[in-house]
């Protein structure tokens, strides 16, 4: 029997090293269907409950694998459910392929049913590359194309798929004019910048007296040259979101994350640094970057379109992370003074001793910041951590103290709900003798975490290592809007936009063969998570967190204290316990400060 197009396509991704894809049927996608059961699990269809949840795995597989994530859909209402992951595939910088089936190409223009135009639909997610296949001569170069600007230009790419096209007999090109023969396989070249910008680079780091770094995810095969330069020139090393398991928390001058979500000790030392070197990030607030005219500033990525976008930097180095540095390093003088790093030091170990105060206090009835500060030194060394969006973020880039080994991300560029359980699942297919972890909201779990947990209940047998754990901060709001909604618009809580209904998340997990745990009072939190992390399957822990723990940033602008003063006099339904809540948590910030 000859090898249909669909059956082509299946061997070439096979070719490519693709192991698994991530997707759902449907009838215009059948024929390729067809072929993935003739693959007999060559490779494997790993299927999730929602097109959307299929996305978000293909990224999170990118994130924890360093591999291309492909994810396939039916045309139509399929293709559309597919958008939202991408998206999070896209602004993160994550490789990512999308299949989707299209009507058959003699109904196309006909708004036949399911008809879409999938070519417009996708070519802003997919702008790098979107293709039809219209013949069986054309899908060779098509999927080639696809597989390799995806790894490539690190970014999204789509393939279309009539499916009639889908069936047909597969055809090679002919060898004649106007035909296109295509190959498999990508290596990453090594970049260096002009040695003459090396030098430049390297006399400013060397000048300066008090340099700051700032790491993004581009750091992440790049850690142990940026622990060289940052011990060459003494510099504290602050962490964009992405970064936050890539550069270990205990290692000499790392004063953790930074921006809204980051650490005090970040905040103050790009409030003194008289020189910046960023690396591999796009951090976008500028407000929590050195003032303009403050610090001469260097910049290294590999991306040239993210040079000089966000701090007027003197020097732009076009170049791979981990050979640039390398290169920077060989320029550099060891600074024989190292008052520098011991002031941020001394900033580092204040802000962790703050932490725990924070996470002291009382609150109704759980205080979120302490379920995450009890986590904290039970991380298991090689553990994989997917946190949601929402208030979960605040907690995890602040409180837990991430060491050598451990693997995580977030939805960073998207910030979307929703990417927690399906980044959870996707690492453990990648890794399944690690443990993983996933910090979700109740707003993401209602969202999408609810039905990704039936895809995780088909599967987990499956894995090495059984210790899969799901936190639900189940605090009945949405708590970060709600917070947002207070200091940015000066406005109350707006109940009917932001109450969540009461759900069992352990219960449920229960039903689907999982293990449930609650946390209801604080004497359950050191109990529940030894035992989730001795489980002999996955658990879901449902956490009842007090939602007016504020999530207070590095510094407090005049403008964020007088709208939230605003909408507590507007009549907060909860005002007056936020504010006590707040008040105790500057309280005793302050306290512990002064005490040292």
């Amino acid at each position: 029997m000859q090898p249909s197009v669909s059956d082509f396509l299946v061997s070439r991704l096979r070719e490519w090293g693709v192991e698994r894809l991530y997707g759902y049927s449907g009838d215009g996608i059948n024929g390729f269907m067809s072929a993935l059961r003739r693959a007999d699990g060559n490779p494997r269809l790993i299927q999730p409950r929602h097109e959307e949840v299929a996305a978000f795995m293909a990224c999170g597989h990118a994130k924890f694998s360093d591999q291309v994530g492909v994810c396939v859909a039916t045309s139509g209402p399929g293709a559309v459910h597919l958008l939202n992951g991408l998206y999070d595939a896209r602004k993160d910088h994550m490789p990512a392929v999308a299949i989707v089936g299209q009507q058959a190409r003699k109904s196309l223009g006909t708004d036949y049913q399911q008809e879409l135009d999938l070519m417009a639909l996708f070519k802003d997610v997919a702008s790098e590359y979107v293709q039809m296949v219209t013949e069986p001569a054309q899908a060779r170069h098509v999927i080639d194309q696809a597989m390799r600007i995806a790894i490539a230009r690190r970014t999204v790419t789509c393939v279309i798929l009539p499916n009639d096209v889908q069936d047909l007999p597969m055809e090679d090109p002919p060898r004649e004019h106007g035909a296109v023969f295509s190959g498999v396989g990508y290596r990453f070249p090594q970049q260096l910048p002009e040695p003459a910008d090396l030098d430049a680079a390297a006399e400013i780091l060397n000048r300066g007296e008090k340099v700051a770094i700032l790491a993004g995810a581009g750091v992440k095969h790049a850690v142990e040259e940026l622990i060289r330069v940052a011990d060459l020139t003494g510099a504290g090393i602050a962490k964009a979101i992405l970064a936050k398991t890539m550069v270990p928390d205990d290692l000499p001058g790392v004063t953790g994350a930074i921006g809204l979500l980051g650490t005090e000790a970040s905040d103050r030392m790009m409030k003194e640094c008289d020189t910046l070197l960023m690396v591999g990030t796009r951090f976008p607030y500028v407000e929590f970057l050195p003032e303009p005219g403050q610090a001469r500033a260097v910049q290294i990525d590999v991306m040239p379109e993210a040079l000089g976008v966000r701090y007027p930097t003197e020097i732009n180095l076009h170049g791979d992370a981990g050979a640039t540095l390398a290169a920077l390093a060989e320029r550099l003088e060891s600074k024989p003074n190292d008052k520098w790093r011991k002031k941020i030091q001394g900033w580092i170990d204040d802000w962790w001793e703050k932490t725990e105060a924070r996470a002291a206090t009382e609150a109704k009835p759980i205080n979120p910041q302490l379920v995450f500060q009890s986590l904290s030194p039970r991380l298991p060394e090689n553990v994989m951590i997917a946190c949601d969006v929402g208030s979960a973020t605040n907690w995890y880039a602040r409180n837990l103290k991430i060491r050598q080994g451990m693997l995580g991300s977030v939805s960073g560029g998207l910030a979307s709900m929703g990417n927690g359980v399906p980044y959870l699942i996707a690492a453990k297919f990648c890794h399944p003798d690690r443990p993983a972890i996933a910090m979700v909201g109740d707003g993401a779990m209602q969202m999408l975490g609810n039905n990704a947990l039936i895809t995780l209940a088909k599967y987990w047998q499956e894995w090495e290592d059984p210790r899969c754990i799901i936190l639900v901060l189940n605090n009945h709001d949405l708590s970060q809007v709600t917070w947002e909604q207070r200091v940015m618009e000066g406005d109350p809580k707006f109940d009917t936009s932001q109450e969540l209904p009461e759900f069992r998340y352990d219960q449920y997990a229960e039903l689907l063969g999982l293990k449930g745990l609650t946390m209801r009072e604080p004497d359950d939190i050191d109990r529940v998570w030894n035992e989730a992390l001795t489980s002999d399957r996955p658990v879901v822990i449902n956490a009842y967190t007090d939602s007016d723990i504020a999530p207070l940033p590095p510094h407090i602008e005049f403008e964020q204290a007088k709208s939230y003063l605003a909408s507590m006099l507007k009549g907060d339904s909860s005002g007056l316990h936020n504010a006590k809540l707040s008040a105790k948590q500057l309280g005793r910030s302050l306290f512990k400060r002064n005490k040292k």
